[in-house]
């Protein structure tokens, strides 16, 4: 019986990140997932209890995913300063070219179990990236500082017909979080600068293509392991 609980997660887990990536989130039911799998919605709610738990799940991956895009960017030269700019960067490009996207983020800012992981994965990367900056800051210092950066890049991702420009948006976001981890003027505007540089548009395209391969990859892998499980 476990082993038929662990294969049907994984099969809901796949079916539901396809459609929340191919549909967008706000757009998929759980019947629509239950549909596609040919269960009942509430054989699906006994695996998972929400659309928000089945959200969770995607959103551990995109913090995998980030802490890869970094490191990526890193071996390629970059400080990782730079890197989290980056990241940054095309998170915000992709919200502005993929509607699909947008929501994503904007779903996953919203859900108290979404935002919470968010939260520490980038207080966790935070302690990396800015310690030099925050010598003497502790983790709960590092914790409540996400918790204003997170409002930032929300109102980043959220636009209205009132909002700013792609690229003024970027530059304020940029510049208020490094302010928060006490980077200098002069390299957060030299950071700024290079980010605004990139052709980000087209990079935010990429690294949501990138992240849906991701995506695919990791839950068939899942599958691979536990095939293989099976078989020992």
């Amino acid at each position: 019986m476990a082993k038929k609980t662990n294969v049907t997660r994984l099969e809901i887990i796949r079916v539901a990140s396809r459609l929340f990536l191919e549909r967008g989130y706000s757009q998929t039911t759980i019947r629509a997932i239950a549909e596609e799998l040919d269960i009942s919605p509430g054989h699906l709610m006994f695996y998972f209890h929400s659309k928000e738990h089945l959200l969770s799940v995607l959103v551990d991956m995109l913090c995998d995913f980030q802490w890869e895009l970094i490191k990526r960017v890193t071996d390629e030269g970059a400080s990782q300063l730079m890197a989290i700019c980056f990241e940054m960067t095309t998170m915000a490009a992709a919200c502005e070219e993929s509607e699909i996207a947008r929501d994503f983020y904007i779903s996953s800012y919203t859900s108290p179990i979404t935002l919470e992981l968010i939260r520490k994965n980038d207080a966790d990367r935070a302690r990396e990236i800015f310690s030099e900056f925050c010598p003497h800051w502790s983790e709960t210092e590092f914790r409540e500082a996400e918790t204003l950066i997170s409002g930032i890049e929300y109102a980043t991702f959220m636009t209205t017909e009132s909002s700013a420009p792609l690229d003024v948006r970027i530059s304020g976001a940029l510049n208020a979080i490094m302010l928060i981890y006490n980077v200098p003027e002069e390299l957060r505007r030299d950071k700024i600068r290079k980010a605004l540089s990139l052709d980000y548009r087209s990079m935010g395209k990429q690294i949501l293509s990138d992240f849906i391969k991701y995506v695919e990859d990791t839950n068939e892998h899942a599958f691979e392991e536990f095939y293989a499980s099976k078989k020992r």
